[in-house]
């Protein structure tokens, strides 16, 4: 029985292919590009410096680890649809309570950590329970907590010891358990080794002579990257992602949809404090101090670490893995133009510009997504 052949449909012409545009809406692409054009320029004007050599890897590492744990809270809240100015005064906050805790107090560092999460996200809780609840902008709502905290992180330190920065933190922390999950190093043996057989420098005189100049992975680069993966697997395998996006694309159709919208956005400001405090007990430990001006204008660096990495200013669209591009590529440039012996201030003026022009590029993905002209 001989089968009939079935002509080959036509194809449907209210169906077109995006190609190209597929690609322009992935939200790393931003991200990705500038990375590539970054390391091109400072492969180029700095390469003979050190700035790829093992120390000055670690060093622009270092620094883009502190703009990926704050970026990665960023990011969630932003998609949600929803800002946090306080992130700033929060990492000062935290670092001086755990100071006032642990070398003011006495307390076990291990318990002044963990009071501390504790009250950094009540206060994350407390963010968003009065978004929900006012329906003020988060904007002013966080603006608010900017200046409330920071003037708790300089009165606090003034009235019990009378002075802004506490010292004596590192020592309060030998051989503590979490303190060493903060403040401590990763892989130490394995730097050993690859600085015994020549792979990294060593140091060739003083007490450190036979030693490697790198011997570890700081825990914030540890930090950093767990919380990038973490940010990562939930944002875009999990049905909490999903609601993540739709809290942000369009809350009252979420809602009728039976998403916790409320509940999403409470969470994603205790997640963006979580984050704050997770860099601000880092740098505690790394420092071995608090100072009452930590922390100062980190909340819009990581704002456009994360528009750099595709977020869209409106919410419902972005990625966590170009939120850490964006943070990469801050890193690099800040320690790759002390390299390249370019005027350090040149640095803020970076910052504008490529603000700028991200925000131009995720205006124009905005409207190929949605139509608009």
């Amino acid at each position: 029985m001989s089968e009939t052949a079935q002509p080959t449909p036509a194809p449907d012409e209210r169906v077109k292919d995006l190609g190209w545009r597929r690609a322009l809406i992935r939200p790393e692409l931003g991200g990705i590009v500038g990375t590539i054009a970054v390391f091109f320029f400072f492969l180029l004007t700095a390469y003979d410096s050190g700035m790829f050599n093992a120390q000055g890897i670690m060093n622009w590492s270092v620094v883009s680890a502190q703009f990926m744990i704050i970026a990665v809270g960023a990011c969630l809240l932003m998609i949600a649809g929803e800002f946090d100015l306080s992130v700033g005064s929060m990492i000062g906050f935290s670092g001086m309570m755990i100071a006032i805790f642990s070398v003011t107090l006495g307390w076990p560092v291990w318990m002044a950590i963990v009071v501390t999460f504790a009250m950094a996200l009540a206060i994350g809780a407390l963010n968003g329970f009065i978004v929900i609840r006012t329906g003020l902008p988060s904007f002013i709502v966080t603006l608010a907590f900017l200046f409330i905290l920071r003037g708790f992180t300089i009165y606090l330190p003034q009235t019990i010891e009378r002075k802004t920065i506490i010292g004596g933190i590192r020592e309060a922390a030998e051989g503590d358990w979490l303190g060493a999950a903060f403040g401590g190093k990763v892989l130490q043996g394995a730097f050993h080794w690859m600085g015994d057989i020549g792979i990294i420098g060593v140091f060739e005189r003083g007490t450190r002579a036979g030693e490697p100049v790198v011997d570890g992975i700081p825990m914030l680069i540890v930090w950093a990257i767990v919380l990038v993966i973490f940010g990562h697997i939930v944002l875009t395998k999990t049905r909490f992602g999903n609601w993540i996006f739709a809290a942000g694309g369009d809350a009252e159709a979420a809602r009728n949809s039976g998403v916790p919208v409320n509940r999403v956005k409470v969470l994603m400001f205790m997640f963006t404090a979580f984050c704050a405090t997770v860099f601000a007990t880092c740098q505690v430990m790394e420092f071995g101090s608090a100072g009452a001006d930590r922390g100062l204008l980190k909340e819009f660096e990581a704002i456009i670490a994360v528009v750099i990495g595709g977020a869209l200013l409106t919410g419902g669209y972005g990625s966590v893995l170009g939120a850490a591009l964006g943070a990469l590529i801050f890193g690099v440039v800040q320690q790759g133009l002390f390299f390249a012996g370019v005027e350090s201030s040149l640095f803020r003026v970076f910052l504008g510009v490529i603000l700028l022009g991200a925000v131009i590029l995720n205006t124009y993905i905005r409207r190929m997504i949605t139509g608009e002209r």
